[in-house]
């Protein structure tokens, strides 16, 4: 495969927002048939969709290592060993780190290889009420600040700073919306179109979903969600109120609170927050 090849391959797992990784041979001693500067592109399946390190043995085995570098999104460098099979077994024995990987056949060389993981950009997505709006407003700056693509969908926002995207059709059809897993979605709406784009949310196995309403309108909103055949396990995981519970008053403070339980999630801290269903005793839903 060409250079040309190895982009545009590149550029499509970008715009389809998949997460890979990239192995590249940067060292070579001995006998192997991977060379200095050889790539191959991994999916986050595993699936090697793009060129090669010299061979089906090297290949295989950078596969796992590439996905757990893509689970904890760090680079990595590993000594590959090319061995007969009763040096490769001893290897195999001795060895205590995933850093060495020692490969069945007689090559008797040895490779460096680096892989480094990519995953899209991680999006806000902002769901406004309309009009001005100081929480939508200040949360459009904090997500910009803290590295989030920002997505606003509201019909006629006013705002000091342009999202990175924008859908302002006040027909919007929110089934058409496509959620991502590390997306983290705010819900600003004023209770008119709450339910839509929760609905939507749902379908999708997001990191983090909240709403700004009163409890009363919470309430409402969760028995309408399971009147759409919304499960309890999106329910349960809700953060209404949404934000963290720092005192905050002021549109500004609210917004702080409301980023700073995002970027707790974005780190896997799961910071004490109130459900939207606490206390809530839960209802079959009807069918």
């Amino acid at each position: 495969m060409t250079q040309i090849e190895f982009a545009k391959i590149l550029d499509g797992l970008v715009l389809r927002r998949e997460s890979f990784a990239v192995a590249t041979v940067v060292r070579v001693e001995g006998a192997s048939l991977g060379k200095p500067g050889f790539k191959e592109i991994i999916s986050r399946e595993g699936e090697v969709v793009y060129g090669s390190l010299g061979g089906v043995c090297p290949d295989s085995a950078i596969v796992e290592i590439a996905k757990k570098a893509m689970d904890v999104a760090q680079p990595k460098v590993v000594t590959v060993y090319l061995e007969s099979v009763d040096k490769a077994v001893e290897g195999v024995v001795r060895s205590r780190t995933d850093e060495e990987i020692h490969v069945e056949t007689n090559c008797g060389g040895k490779m460096e290889i680096y892989i480094e993981p990519y995953a899209p950009q991680e999006r806000l997505v902002i769901v406004g009420p309309g009009g001005r709006d100081e929480v939508e407003d200040d949360l459009v700056k904090l997500g910009k600040i803290t590295g989030f693509e920002v997505v606003v969908v509201d019909h006629s926002p006013v705002l000091t700073e342009q999202p990175d995207e924008l859908i302002s059709d006040p027909a919007y059809d929110f089934s058409r919306f496509k959620f991502y897993p590390q997306d983290s979605v705010v819900v600003l709406t004023h209770g008119q179109g709450d339910i839509e784009s929760l609905v939507a949310a749902s379908r999708a196995k997001i990191r983090y979903v909240g709403i700004m309403a009163s409890r009363q309108r919470v309430a409402d909103d969760l028995e309408e969600l399971r009147r759409n055949g919304v499960g309890e396990e999106f329910l349960k995981s809700l953060r209404a109120p949404i934000g963290l519970d720092m005192g905050s008053i002021t549109g500004g403070e609210i917004a702080v609170s409301i980023i700073a339980e995002i970027v707790a999630a974005r780190r896997g801290r799961e910071l004490p927050h109130r459900s939207a269903t606490a206390g809530q005793k839960t209802v079959p839903t009807k069918t």
